[in-house]
């Protein structure tokens, strides 16, 4: 019987969905076959490789992990198997073999002698260590002894080492939090202790620094409900409440997470909610929370069973989380609501809903079900730096505002005694020449909401002449209408008549008047056009103009 800390394997307990992840990952366990080291020569034979063919740590220790639960789970086909239990310990071998001597490992993209992402890794070999060693079963003994040697050496590593990212301290505590459930050790604790003097970076909107909603957000939300645990911190929880509920608001009507004011790798992606499923179940039955509930069973239809299934090590490490979740609330589906400190508005009405950026060149999204306006931006040719973003959104009654201004100024001859004798032009930098001529251009965009949509009047004055292309991006997949393709170019239209419309299913997104002064689509200075479906507005300064959205 497999009674470690927040295990167990009491058939009768567990319920349907976590028995269907079990079989879920048992069919998903003969994907790693492709990827097994099987070449005797190999240094890091018995390991795994990622697509590029390269052995690495990743692969190796994700193998681990899901063979070792499995072999650990009485409903799993795999279940106590003996020929599986030495692919593990052939794979705990290799990994030792990755391993540095000042116990770190690689991330062959990028980090190398990375602390941090040893501290990910441990996300894996902690658990395929406990349900191994709980398992007890004869022949475990030698890969118990190769986890064990990692992991004591991944200690030493994390007790001293540095990080890169914020997120990077959580995950690093996290990981030393779970070791010290399984090898006590006051220089774990104070690690942990001295990262946590740094506080928690969680701001009043409920965000972390990064932003990172489709990627980092529910990483750290994670870690501090295991260091919230594991070192008996129940005010750590508290920042993970904070997030959790702001990011009610994050979520678009078909399910997906609001990315676009990331600070990382994740800005503009697509993703669901599958990676905040365990942090808003387990705060839904900690807390007893209706919203939080409505959440986990939004995911759950929403979020494809597979990538659910991809946690199940948490879930049978906690039966706490096996309860049923709480009676639903209803979640937040009609608000303008404002994130200041993120430089963010939502706005969502039922089945449609948008997302108002600042310090970001695509300042407007439009989701209604699964027809998706992806971005909407707007550039100038104007010294070749008109690329509008606004650096913050004012509210004004019932409008929000953005604003930018832009100076091109030319140059004069510098004075004599400033002239450098070479005539090296670095020598005699612009800041100490007089402008002349200097052209301005501001431009002003109001978005307001209309019956089912918003109204955005945009208004660019300054330098007359000036050409301006708007840009409506939307997400492949759809049916445009109302527009005229620009030939020799994929994907690009012009908006001449009075509407538009795209389709994706039985949802439609209408847009308009058009404007089609010109075909110069690519303005120089503007970013590239996007591999997507996208309408031009085109015209020149002084340049007004109303369209609707909806």
């Amino acid at each position: 019987m497999l009674g470690f800390k927040g295990f167990t394997n009491i058939a009768p307990r567990k319920p349907a969905w976590l028995i269907s992840w079990i079989a879920i990952n048992d069919q998903q366990l003969v994907n790693y076959k492709t990827l097994k080291v099987t070449d005797s020569a190999n240094k890091f034979v018995g390991g795994y490789m990622n697509d590029m063919e390269i052995p690495n740590p990743h692969s190796t220790s994700g193998f681990i992990m899901k063979a070792s639960m499995l072999i650990a789970c009485p409903e799993s086909s795999h279940y106590q198997s003996k020929e599986l239990l030495k692919e593990v310990e052939a794979a705990a071998g290799a990994l030792l073999k990755m391993q540095h001597d000042d116990g770190t490992i690689d991330l062959l993209e990028t980090n190398f002698h990375s602390t941090p992402d040893t501290a990910f890794l441990l996300e894996n070999i902690v658990p395929a260590y406990k349900f191994l060693k709980q398992l007890n079963v004869n022949g475990s003994e030698t890969t118990l002894d190769l986890l064990k040697t990692f992991l004591k050496k991944a200690g030493e590593a994390l007790s001293v080492g540095g990080i890169h990212t914020p997120n990077h301290r959580w995950v690093v505590s996290a990981a030393l939090t779970k070791l010290n459930e399984l090898f006590p050790d006051s220089r774990y604790t104070s690690r942990i202790q001295q990262w946590l003097a740094e506080q928690i970076d969680v701001d009043p909107d409920g965000q972390y620094t990064e932003k990172s909603t489709n990627s980092y957000s529910p990483i750290v939300d994670r870690s501090l409900i295991i260091m919230a645990k594991g070192l008996n911190k129940p005010e750590l929880f508290d920042p993970v409440r904070k997030n959790l509920t702001m990011t009610l608001y994050y979520v678009h009507p078909n399910g997906e997470v609001v990315t676009e004011a990331s600070n990382r790798q994740d800005k503009g992606s697509i993703g669901n909610m599958a990676k905040y499923y365990y942090c808003y179940r387990y705060m839904a039955i900690l807390d007893k929370n209706g919203e939080m509930a409505a959440m986990c069973r939004l995911i759950e239809k929403t979020c494809p069973k597979e990538q659910l299934a991809g946690y199940l090590d948490y879930f049978l490490e906690d039966p706490m989380l096996w309860n049923e979740l709480p009676v639903s609330k209803n979640l937040p589906t009609g608000y303008a609501k404002v994130f200041p400190y993120s430089g963010v508005v939502r706005i969502r009405r039922n089945n449609w809903d948008s997302t108002l950026l600042s310090n970001n060149a695509s300042w407007l999204t439009f989701h209604k079900g699964n027809a998706i306006l992806q971005g909407m931006r707007i550039a100038t040719s104007f010294f070749g730096k008109g690329q509008f973003e606004t650096d913050r959104i004012e509210q004004k009654g019932d409008t929000w505002v953005m604003h930018k201004s832009l100076d091109g100024p030319y140059y004069q001859p510098v004075s004599k005694e400033e002239t450098a004798p070479d005539g090296d032009w670095n020598k005699m930098p612009k800041d100490n020449r007089q402008q002349s001529e200097v052209q301005r251009l501001d431009t002003t965009i109001k978005i307001k909401e209309v019956a089912n949509g918003l109204q955005i009047d945009i208004d660019i004055a300054g330098t007359e002449g000036v050409p301006v292309a708007l840009e409506l991006i939307f997400r492949a997949g759809g049916t445009l209408a109302g527009v005229t393709k620009l030939p020799k170019k994929e994907n690009t239209y012009l908006l001449s008549g009075e509407s538009g419309s795209y389709t994706v299913d039985a949802d439609t997104i209408h847009f308009g008047p058009g404007k089609a002064e010109h075909k110069g689509v690519q303005l120089r200075g503007a970013l590239p056009g996007m591999d997507m479906p996208t309408v031009y507005l085109t015209g020149f300064t002084p340049f007004k103009h109303r369209i609707s959205v909806g």
